[in-house]
């Protein structure tokens, strides 16, 4: 097993030529053939490869990080420079009078928001004119430009709206990729457990067939028995109903194996995003026992606890939250904003004096103003609501924590349980063998029936069966380890 742990940069993508040549042999015969063998082994890690490349919700999931960068960039949009430009002119009255142009308005501003402090600089280009024009508002004819900044001294000097929209925004692509680990983890969980459905139908049939293969050759043998005298004719009987027995248990079971190997397939996607079928010849591995040791164990356990997706996504909820509380408690001090502006030296003469002489201390724009509720009774409220949230992630966080250690130490008893059950029916097995073969002797010798040997017989089947289910239901365990460590096996 391998431990997986998705980057938060970039979705894990396995080889494109491995993908690409793997596909053609699964369409084709699900790997190369021999005269021999008309069968081939579709791995576990190959199916997990596969789906971790075209698996449509996997996919979808690997572009949760992508969305969420989309998030940052709109919210970085708040200190996007912008420019504003407004013309408005009105002529009224006998043309050639300078009076009939009441106004000529032409008003410039590029707006430029700084992270420090929560500035704002500024550039303007004003050009006023007309015979109507409000004086407070006129400017000479070459119009007037103007450079100055505005600065929050008290709310808002340290956090706004905006830098705050802009730090949450960059905790989403970490939450989205825990999201997109999560949805992941759950894809492959249940592919797992599809997958060793799959093998268990798989081995049930191959038992029921030896089974009847078996119970079919006895009864052919005692039928040329009864044929030629040498046994008794409800032999052949007792010889053709265990066989018409195990054969009804086989067509059952192979419908069984039909329908795990379409629900296998629904896991199956190309790089186009078309379905590929599970072809008939291909066969699961062989289950493997001893996969999980309490080194590995401790290695899940902190590993769950320090970055399992549930976790990791409540961490940054509760950061989110933080961030909103330090803005709501920005929000409870007075509004006082400065602003300045150096206007340029437009009643200099000429044109090259205003050029060589630009900006002076002399002409300028300076203002403030402020404002503050006297109750704060909106902001006292939201900060208390931001609060009560980030409490309640917090109890959330602590509880979750608890339940993901206990669902690792669970799923570790689970399979350190099915390891001893496994233990006891192969000994119990490997015991009912060697119990048919003694029948066998005595059947042979005599000393014993038909009857006794085929319920021998079924006996052992049944115990394999369930040797087998003990070994599906073992990976299906070790599967639900990982996911509740929150990594992909």
């Amino acid at each position: 097993m391998r431990l997986f742990n998705p980057k938060p940069a970039r979705s894990w993508r396995p080889n494109r030529f491995y993908l690409a040549t793997f596909l053609s042999l699964l369409t084709m015969s699900v790997g190369a053939q021999t005269p021999t063998d008309t069968t081939s082994v579709f791995a576990f890690s190959d199916m997990a490869d596969l789906i971790s490349a075209n698996h449509p919700l996997v996919r979808l999931a690997n572009t949760l990080p992508d969305a969420a960068r989309q998030e940052v960039l709109q919210a970085r949009g708040f200190f996007d420079p912008k420019l504003t430009s407004g013309y408005n002119r009105k002529q009224f009255g006998d043309p050639s009078k300078a009076s009939s142009l009441y106004y000529n308005n032409w008003a410039n501003e590029l707006k430029v928001p700084v992270w420090l402090g929560g500035a704002d600089f500024k550039v303007t280009y004003d050009r006023f004119t007309g015979a109507n024009i409000n004086p407070e508002l006129q400017t000479p004819n070459t119009g007037l430009l103007g450079v100055g900044v505005s600065v929050p001294i008290g709310q808002g000097l340290l956090i706004d709206s905006r830098r705050a929209t802009v730090r949450q925004a960059q905790l989403l692509p970490s939450l989205a990729d825990a999201d997109r680990v999560k949805q992941i983890n759950k894809v492959w969980l249940s592919a797992a457990k599809d997958y060793w459905n799959w093998y268990l139908a798989q081995r049930q049939v191959d038992l029921l067939n030896e089974g009847f293969q078996l119970a079919d050759t006895r009864f052919r043998a005692v039928k040329q028995r009864v044929e030629l005298g040498d046994a008794a004719a409800i032999d052949s009987v007792e010889a053709h109903i265990t066989a018409q027995d195990r054969q009804v248990q086989l067509e059952q079971a192979l419908v069984a194996l039909q329908n795990a190997r379409q629900i296998v397939s629904t896991y199956l996607w190309n790089e186009s995003g078309q379905p590929v079928e599970l072809p008939n010849r291909a066969v699961p591995q062989l289950a493997q026992e001893g996969l999980v040791d309490e080194s590995l164990y401790q290695l899940l356990s902190q590993r769950a606890a320090e970055a399992h997706p549930e976790l990791l996504s409540l961490d940054l909820k509760i950061k989110q939250q933080i961030i909103e509380e330090q803005f709501r408690r920005a929000m409870l001090q007075p509004q006082f904003n400065v602003s300045g502006q150096l206007l340029s030296q437009a009643n200099t003469p000429t044109l090259e004096a205003r050029q060589l002489y630009g900006f002076g201390w002399n002409n300028y724009k300076v203002g403030f103003d402020f404002a503050l509720p006297l109750f704060l009774r909106k902001e006292r409220g939201k900060l208390r609501q931001v609060q009560i949230k980030t409490q309640q992630l917090r109890f959330d966080r602590t509880q979750t924590n608890r339940d993901v250690l206990n669902g690792v130490s669970t799923a570790y008893n689970d399979i350190k349980a099915i390891d001893r059950q496994l233990v006891l029916q192969d000994a119990a097995v490997q015991n009912q063998q060697r119990l048919l073969r003694a029948e066998q002797q005595r059947f042979e010798l005599g000393e014993s029936s038909l009857f006794l040997v085929n319920t021998r017989e079924t006996k052992l089947i049944d115990m394999r069966i369930k040797l087998e289910e003990l070994r599906s239901k073992y990976q299906k365990a070790v599967a639900e380890l990982y996911y509740a460590a929150g990594v992909q096996g």
